[in-house]
């Protein structure tokens, strides 16, 4: 049944008693610094009505402080909420100076100061699963209770990708009971809104964390202004049968007492009140009239022990005879949400259907407060985060890829298979549909993921309003708007991973699929010239490979299906590049053909005995100062000595500072590193129309790709104004080498890229 809001208590000017209000919640959880939330308290009323007198207008003063006294006692209820759940005092505090932080009366640096920064990181939670709620179009989800789940499951996965603490999420739901709550004032419109997005999102996630009595109210909330003549319909019939309902349940309550109390069980019955909208959706599921439904009439019973529960589940079945398939042992296979009870129908006396719960006093607890059962920030638990905390944490992330109880999802299987949810993206359609992809999908991956057709004819992106590159990888709450044209057609450039323009396998094989559907020898012609091409970038001489060899080996039955399947996108060019390095390492592994490359200098043995990587310098010898003996972890130093290689210290070392100061030239960085596989030196030439910021940008790009440069060089021709730049870069295999030309040639005005085998040619 729906819950009545109890009131706050209030002095005879209508203004809440603070004091009287402070002494109630203290009576609910256990708080450690009343004064604080006292002074919560007031900086929220003070905010509130600040703002309301900074409007410096009579009429809309007295309308501003109407509401800012309702958005006050809104950060009470919430308050009151989570004191109810056995929340801790930050999240008390959160609760009340919520509204006046999302309202813009008080800046979430100002909580920072007063209240500490895990207040204001709960805040800025909260604010950022609201920013969902103002993103999604209304008109998202247009159909009626249990269907359109695929939608609904999104958004909810959405909310919970961006959680990354439980008490956020307790926020919310506190936050969006008050407004549930709030909203029987408001237009039938505004009722049906809220009541959608709290039916949708918040029950449910109410539900998956255990909260039994919020999900309960928010469902019949919702159901009351979601479908308002049902909801009358069973509110009627239930209020016609209370009386009789209520004593007969006495009657079998006072029954059930007096048999525990035979075998010695010191057990607590009760009778319980079915929620309507669990009535409503128990007789449209089963398809039955309200007299069939049997759990109208409902006692739960509550025992010390577990092994109570069957006992007492014994002494019931012996007094009624139970009705087939009612039975359900939620004890010995709990529920996902950890729920755990007996349920079972019985005909009770006079013959009517009865139903029965039994459990222990701990798995009540753990029914009506879910997580917050668990105590998590209790105690033992303020100063650390527990084991048991980041389980939760990574369940709640988990949890709503399983089965819904709104129904049946047709992709559950595939979510159920495919990456949990913090692998996944969730971003918005133009229209507000949410879509989930893969961590690291593109807006072509986005495109492909709307429509095969949209894909195909993609020509630019826009997220969230701005124009992007189509290799930028999307985050969740993006807006993604894909630009299209009817001469568009997909590019070869997009099956090369090096780019990045797809990641997703279903885009992937769009693609390739298209490009299948041209002539053969169209295919065979296009991927015989990108291996030519590529074979002469990296300064690789064709005619010394066997790749014949290598299409057996890729298994193609002659050279022109490999390279058919080159220019289909069936076939990566890095497998050749491969093939064709393994081919040579494996036929003269006692020779370095030009396929090969030189290997770098040894490192020095300090450098690799110690795991000491020094940056931008090459391989040097390196020891350990005796000053300061530094340890892997500490913040290290390096220094330039004479004749002994880099003498490593301690960043603060009284030595290293003294040396910083006298000889700041001979300082280097160093820090702790693995050792890792064998480097080369390559040459790589670039050609280029020249303009301001071009060596920049290169230099970024093989920075960001983790490269050391050991050499550079650039000299342009002032005539044709084409600039060609020299760069000496370790590199480990020569696949990687063909990624970062390939990335060197996105940017903008370089024509050419490729290898050199020696020197610097203009």
């Amino acid at each position: 049944m729906v819950k009545v809001r109890e009131d706050h208590p209030v002095r005879k000017d209508g203004s809440v008693d603070l004091d009287l209000w402070l002494e109630k919640l203290q009576q609910q959880t256990p708080i450690a610094d009343i004064d604080e939330i006292r002074r919560a308290c007031e900086l929220a009323r003070t905010a509130q009505e600040q703002a309301a007198v900074n409007s410096q207008d009579d009429d809309l003063w007295s309308t501003q402080t109407n509401e800012a006294t309702g958005s006050y006692r809104t950060g009470l209820d919430m308050a009151s909420i989570l004191a109810e759940l056995q929340q801790d005092q930050v999240t008390l505090v959160a609760a009340i100076l919520y509204r006046s932080v999302r309202e813009g009366k008080l800046s979430l640096a100002r909580v920072a100061e007063l209240f500490g920064a895990e207040a204001s990181h709960l805040i800025d939670g909260v604010l950022q699963m609201a920013a969902i709620g103002t993103r999604k179009n209304p008109r998202f989800e247009e159909t009626v209770l249990g269907t359109g789940v695929n939608q609904v499951d999104n958004v909810r996965k959405m909310l919970v990708a961006m959680i990354d603490d439980v008490r956020v999420a307790l926020i919310k739901i506190a936050e969006r009971t008050c407004a549930i709550r709030g909203v029987k004032t408001g237009s039938r419109r505004k009722r049906y809104l809220v009541a959608r997005e709290v039916f949708d999102i918040y029950a449910p996630l109410a539900h998956r964390l255990g909260i039994g009595h919020i999900k309960w109210e928010l469902e019949d909330l919702s159901f009351r202004y979601l479908k308002p003549n049902d909801y009358k319909e069973i509110a009627k019939l239930l209020d016609e049968k209370r009386l009789d309902r209520q004593e007969y349940i006495d009657k079998v309550v006072e029954l059930l007492k007096g048999e525990l109390r035979g075998v010695n069980i010191d057990g607590q019955v009760m009778g319980r009140a079915k929620h309507i909208y669990s009535i409503w959706r128990k007789m449209q599921r089963k398809n039955i009239e309200f007299s069939q439904v049997y759990d109208v009439r409902a006692v739960r019973i509550l025992v010390p022990e577990t092994r109570d529960c069957y006992t007492a589940l014994g002494i019931v079945h012996g007094l009624w005879r139970n009705i087939p398939h009612e039975f359900d042992d939620y004890i010995a296979s709990p529920k996902p949400n950890g729920y755990r009870s007996l349920h079972t129908a019985v005909i009770g006396p006079e013959g009517k259907v009865l139903e029965i719960q039994i459990r222990t006093r701990e798995m009540h607890d753990e029914a009506e407060l879910g997580v917050c059962a668990h105590h998590l920030y209790k105690g033992t638990d303020t100063n650390s985060r527990s084991t048991s905390y980041e389980d939760k944490i990574a369940w709640l992330r988990q949890v709503l890829e399983w089965h819904d109880d709104l129904g049946q999802s047709e992709a559950f299987g595939e979510m159920l298979r495919g990456d949990v949810a913090q692998d996944r993206v969730y971003v918005f359609t133009p229209d507000g549909h949410v879509l989930d992809l893969p961590n690291g999908a593109t807006a072509l991956d986005f495109a492909y993921r709307v429509h095969t057709e949209i894909g195909h004819r993609c020509r630019g992106a826009k997220v969230n309003g701005r124009i992007i590159p189509l290799t930028r990888a999307l985050q969740t709450g993006d807006q993604v708007e894909i630009m299209t044209s009817k001469e568009a057609q997909p590019r070869r450039d997009w099956l090369n991973a090096n780019l990045g323009y797809v990641t997703t396998s279903r885009a992937r094989a769009k693609i390739s699929h298209w490009f299948k559907t041209q002539a053969r020898e169209q295919n065979a012609d296009a991927g015989r010239h990108i291996v030519e091409r590529e074979f002469k970038r990296l300064a690789l001489d064709i005619r010394e490979i066997d790749l014949g060899r290598i299409a057996h080996d890729l298994h193609y039955r002659a050279i022109e299906d490999m390279y058919s399947g080159v220019g289909a996108g069936d076939l990566r060019l890095s497998q050749i590049i491969n093939a064709a390095q393994r081919q040579v390492e494996v036929d003269h592994h006692d020779e370095q053909l030009d396929l090969e490359l030189p290997s770098s200098a040894p490192r020095g043995k300090g450098s690799a005995d110690e795991g000491i990587r020094i940056r931008g310098v090459g391989n040097l010898l390196t020891f350990m100062a005796s000053c300061c003996k530094p340890v892997p972890g500490d913040p290290i130093v390096g220094y330039i000595t004479q004749g002994r290689g880099v003498s490593i210290h301690r960043e603060d070392c009284s030595n290293a500072l003294g040396l910083r100061e006298q000889e700041p030239e001979r300082m280097i960085e160093v820090d702790w590193g693995e050792k890792s596989e064998a480097t080369y030196p390559v040459d790589i030439l670039i050609e280029a129309y020249d303009r301001s910021g071009l060596l920049r940008d290169i230099m970024m790009e093989l920075a960001n790709s983790n490269l050391n440069v050991l050499a550079a060089n650039t000299l342009t021709d002032r005539k044709s104004n084409i600039a060609r730049l020299s760069f000496t870069i370790e590199i480990a295999r020569l696949e990687l080498l063909g990624r970062i030309m390939d990335k060197i040639n996105q940017i903008p005005n370089v024509i050419d890229v490729h290898r050199q085998r020696s020197g610097f040619t203009t």
